[in-house]
């Protein structure tokens, strides 16, 4: 949980460089590209020291904090987090020069270097954690230490590719001194992405509390099921880091016509995927689950999961596309905005619908419902934020 937390915290430098680097390449303005690509690495670097000291030296708090009673378990979740959130770094560069290529219109390397990590992933954790061959079994510490080891290796591979980028790195210098105005415009940009991947982490983490009421069982559900529900959501992230380079560019060389028929394309695609995936969730329930969980008195909680679920899928691709189409035209603030509203107001709706005959379900229909308001509610301010572009050539208004 507290990686995922992570994630919040680099938003600010990974989102606020993104923009401002497509911004500035769709205006044919390389060199500032540069440097919003170097200032976005510099503030990823001192983030990922700031919240490894945090996490390290306040292992005990912040496991505590989900009231766990297991000692062994308890101990296990300690030193997962040390590990993995003591050598976060890796974690956040590689989010920032995902974030930088991408803006560049190159999402093919990130692509590589990702899988090679999953790859490296998945073949380090049954090695090191049930102890393959020369390897001892760490158990809990040897799926730390695989997953750093792949946080590690992609970084390399990221490394290499921007060593031989002759259209923005190459002019990047990283201990160079970036003047205070690239900050404050990468900070006004990054901080609501960043304050809203925070708000939404803690309020997943409220959630999952009041899951853990319902027993292990259920958290195991809920784990495993977002797990299975990530077909969707980890496409639409996809495609909205795609169209937030596209966008961002097209905005910055002022061809809105194109920003408009591109966001229109991606939505379209992605509406069809989430109701490709919806119509597998809600079709298909028990043979999905049961390939993850076998025992019998589990199984009915995981469909009724998938099932909830699946009917906000469509939604949710949709929201996720259009928050990488808002953001491209630097509107942060306003996607989190709905985001934080309508993501806090899932745990009163958890707590009336938990405490119904819903019981357990109730807390499912309390994402799904905020999803498929967030989906249509981000539908409409695009549209409405679209219509007052002007023309190719002009400047916009904001």
């Amino acid at each position: 949980m507290y990686t995922w937390l992570s994630q919040g915290v680099v938003a600010l430098a990974k989102m606020g460089g993104q923009v401002k680097v497509a911004h500035s390449l769709g205006s044919g303005k390389p060199e500032e590209a540069a440097k919003f690509a170097a200032g976005a690495i510099q503030m990823g670097v001192l983030f990922a020291l700031m919240f490894a000291a945090v996490t390290v030296f306040g292992a005990r708090p912040l496991i505590g904090f989900f009231g766990l009673s297991d000692g062994a378990i308890i101990h296990n979740a300690q030193v997962y987090l040390k590990i993995t959130c003591g050598l976060i770094l890796f974690s956040f560069l590689n989010a920032i020069i995902t974030g930088i290529l991408t803006a560049m219109g190159d999402s093919k390397n990130p692509f590589i270097a990702n899988v090679i990590g999953l790859v490296m992933n998945m073949i380090l954790d049954p090695v090191l954690i049930f102890g393959i061959g020369p390897f001892p079994a760490l158990g809990v510490t040897g799926a730390a230490v695989a997953t750093v080891t792949a946080q590690m290796i992609v970084t390399i591979v990221f490394l290499v590719v921007v060593k031989k980028d002759r259209l923005v790195f190459d002019k990047v210098r990283f201990l160079e001194r970036i003047p205070r105005d690239y900050f404050k415009v990468m900070v006004r940009i990054g901080l609501p992405a960043a304050v809203q991947n925070l708000i939404y982490t803690s309020i997943s983490m409220v959630l999952t509390r009041f899951v853990a009421g319902f027993g292990d069982a259920a958290v195991a559900v809920q784990r495993v099921g977002s797990q299975i529900e990530s077909i969707s959501w980890m496409t639409a992230d996809g495609f909205a880091a795609a169209i937030n380079s596209f966008i961002g560019q097209n905005y910055g060389g002022r061809q809105y016509r194109r920003v408009k028929k591109g966001y229109m394309t991606a939505v379209g695609v992605m509406f069809v995927w989430g109701l490709f995936c919806s119509g597998v969730l809600i079709g298909f329930p028990k043979q999905i689950f049961g390939l993850f969980i076998h025992e019998a008195d589990i199984i009915p909680m995981g469909i009724s999961y998938l099932v909830i679920l699946g009917f906000s899928q469509m939604f949710m691709c949709v929201e996720l596309t259009t928050v990488g189409a808002l953001s491209g035209l630097g509107k942060t603030l306003l996607c989190s905005v709905i985001s934080v509203v309508f993501t806090s107001a899932r745990i009163p709706l958890a707590m009336i619908l938990s405490s119904s005959p819903l019981a357990l379900d109730g807390i499912w229909w309390a994402f799904t419902i905020s999803s498929v308001m967030k989906g249509i509610l981000f539908f409409i301010c695009f549209l409405y934020v679209s219509g007052k572009l002007p023309e190719d050539g002009a400047l916009a208004s904001w």
